[in-house]
């Protein structure tokens, strides 16, 4: 399974033989290192864990640092299934560039946070009439229970104002549109959530 984790830089557009602009996201694929490696017969299940980014030492807890067994100090850890027996990894190894331009990939990120938000922004509600005597229901959410609906309660995952974005979001099946190995940065067809710097983790669809 093809896998990487990298930073969002920034959106741009690149242009086709015939002329086309195609919009992009950059993003900057940092070098892995492989930190455990999980097998069936001893974890249940095959995985690597890798490290990404670098983070002062002070900030790394003991048992992270007697983890790390001194490979680096990094920043995130994260851990990817292995499907096959195909690639094998070791503690210490470094995961290579993977993708090459026409590549599928679903990219995961952190969403921008956009703070307490009302019904309507929310949850894509319709709001109240704009005339016929309405005078403050435009952007109300209307009634939430009462009566014989749910026992006279509010029923859980009613859908409410409240604090909306920075959720992890998937985005399947987005098309790796141009690959630079030197810079170690590839051009992903299309937008991915998250703000400048985020970490976006990579995964072949």
């Amino acid at each position: 399974m093809k896998f990487a984790l990298g930073t969002k830089q920034k959106m741009a557009q690149i242009f086709t033989d015939t002329g086309e602009a195609v919009p992009v996201t950059v993003i900057k694929l940092g070098p892995l290192v492989v930190t455990q490696v999980k097998t069936a017969e001893r974890d249940g299940y095959r995985a690597v864990q890798v490290g990404f980014g670098v983070k002062k030492e002070k900030n790394i807890s003991k048992p992270v640092r007697g983890h790390l067994k001194n490979l680096g100090n990094f920043r995130f850890l994260k851990e990817f299934r292995l499907l096959s027996d195909a690639v094998t990894y070791a503690v210490g190894d470094t995961v290579p560039l993977p993708f090459k331009e026409g590549d599928m990939v679903a990219v995961s990120s952190t969403s921008k946070g956009k703070g307490f938000q009302g019904t309507v922004r929310r949850h894509h509600f319709k709001g109240g009439p704009r005339t016929h005597g309405q005078k403050h229901s435009e952007r109300e959410p209307g009634a939430i229970g009462g009566g014989a609906r749910a026992g006279g309660r509010v029923a859980k995952g009613m859908r409410m104002s409240g604090r909306m974005g920075g959720d992890r979001i998937t985005v399947k099946n987005l098309t790796v549109a141009a690959v630079d190995s030197e810079n170690g940065e590839i051009c992903v067809k299309g937008a991915v959530p998250g703000v400048r710097g985020a970490l976006v983790e990579l995964v072949g669809a």
